[in-house]
């Protein structure tokens, strides 16, 4: 990795904006679909209209039995975590250790006492494996977090307390979603320090640690090197263009391009944005059509006045409702800004002002990391605080 250039101010300001909007915009599309994951398109129309899900719907609350709003999923949770896995990368790289996407799956072995645990051993300091995310009380919620995810990195633990070698990836054939709902934040890496091309081989590489199958692997490589285009400057059209190219270099990579074709296709036909064309690119289940779903919804109303009419549409489907909404709600987050999202979701979202403080803080550790640590000085509180 090269060492980091001089950025002018307004640089730095995009490119903090485009951070946030990223990861702002998917928890503002995983709460959007989050209430309709397991509902049938039909009960969708009926209930909220041919419009779709242009709200948050309300959630029962176990704790207190009352209704919420704007709720995430373990879409967001994990999301969170790999953000935080890469600003400690980061902090390994400044010691001379190299930059590890291993340390990535040490975040999400914390993720996985969330999971686990009632709650953090004290709170809000630090929780279980250290850190502060791990001691923020709202993680710990389980939100149906996909089985895949937990049995790869339960096995990996093999009956002991943590994950016993980081780095190794599962031993299983799963192309679930759980790998590429999560790779957006490996895209948002400064463009000027990192190829898309290792962006993409990293995401694919943390995707293996709980989905084993070529698919589930290239169609997270390949979302983070689009995130990654956004992040430069690229419209959807040519950030696409990018990731199909590296994407085509990699062996067992048909289903995933297939898909992605298929998505702008469906998105270039001439035709008004339609639910019909998402079932025609499936539910959602599986990565590469997560990731064809999401995508279509950002081709097709890709304005920065469409925000919410694409959240809708990438939501409002029989399928994995949360996963394409995340995945919309990231690319188009990363390509116009977190001012661009709709307040009336965004001011209510769960878990915002973490989301923000992870974001200015991955900021920070890849453009200023010089003044906030070092082998040498400055000795600050941030390596306590990762």
């Amino acid at each position: 990795m090269a060492a980091a250039p001089e950025r002018s101010r307004d640089e730095r300001e995009r490119y903090a904006a485009r951070v946030r909007g990223c990861l702002l915009g998917g928890a503002v599309g995983d709460a959007l679909g989050a209430p309709v994951e397991f509902w049938s398109a039909e009960r969708i129309r009926d209930e909220v209209g041919p419009d779709g899900v242009r709200a948050y719907l309300p959630v029962e609350d176990a704790s207190d039995g009352g209704p919420r709003y704007g709720q995430v999923t373990d879409d967001t949770q994990m999301t969170l975590f790999t953000v935080e896995g890469l600003i400690r990368a980061g902090i390994r790289r400044d010691r001379g250790l190299g930059f590890t996407v291993g340390v990535v799956h040490a975040a999400y072995d914390r993720w996985l006492d969330t999971q686990l645990l009632p709650g953090p051993p004290e709170d809000p300091a630090d929780g279980p494996g250290g850190g502060w995310l791990s001691g923020r009380r709202w993680l710990y919620a389980r939100r149906a977090p996909g089985h895949t995810c937990l049995d790869a990195l339960g096995s990996a633990r093999a009956g002991a307390a943590r994950i016993r070698q980081y780095g190794f990836p599962a031993e299983n054939g799963s192309k679930g979603c759980g790998g590429v709902m999560r790779s957006a934040p490996f895209g948002l890496l400064p463009p000027d320090l990192w190829s898309r091309r290792q962006v993409f081989d990293q995401a694919a590489q943390a995707a293996g640690f709980t989905h084993g199958h070529p698919t589930g692997k290239l169609a997270s490589g390949a979302f983070a090197a689009i995130v990654a285009g956004l992040v430069a400057g690229d419209d959807l059209g040519g950030a696409l263009d990018e990731a199909l190219a590296i994407l085509g270099e990699h062996d067992q990579h048909e289903e995933t391009s297939i898909a992605l074709a298929a998505a702008r296709s469906a998105a270039a036909d001439g035709g008004p944005p339609s639910a019909a064309a998402v079932a025609r690119l499936g539910e959602g289940w599986v990565a590469e059509e997560a990731l064809a779903v999401g995508l279509y919804a950002a081709l097709a109303l890709p304005r920065t006045d469409q925000v919410l009419d694409a959240l809708a549409l990438a939501v409002s489907h029989g399928g994995d409702s949360d996963s394409t909404g995340s995945i919309c709600g990231n690319l188009l987050g990363a390509l116009h800004g977190d001012t661009a999202l709709p307040p009336v979701l965004t001011f209510e979202v769960e878990g915002r002002g973490t989301i923000l403080q992870l974001a200015d803080d991955l900021v920070w550790e890849f453009t200023a990391s010089g003044q906030l640590h070092g082998d040498y000085g400055p000795y600050t509180r941030w390596i306590g605080r990762y």
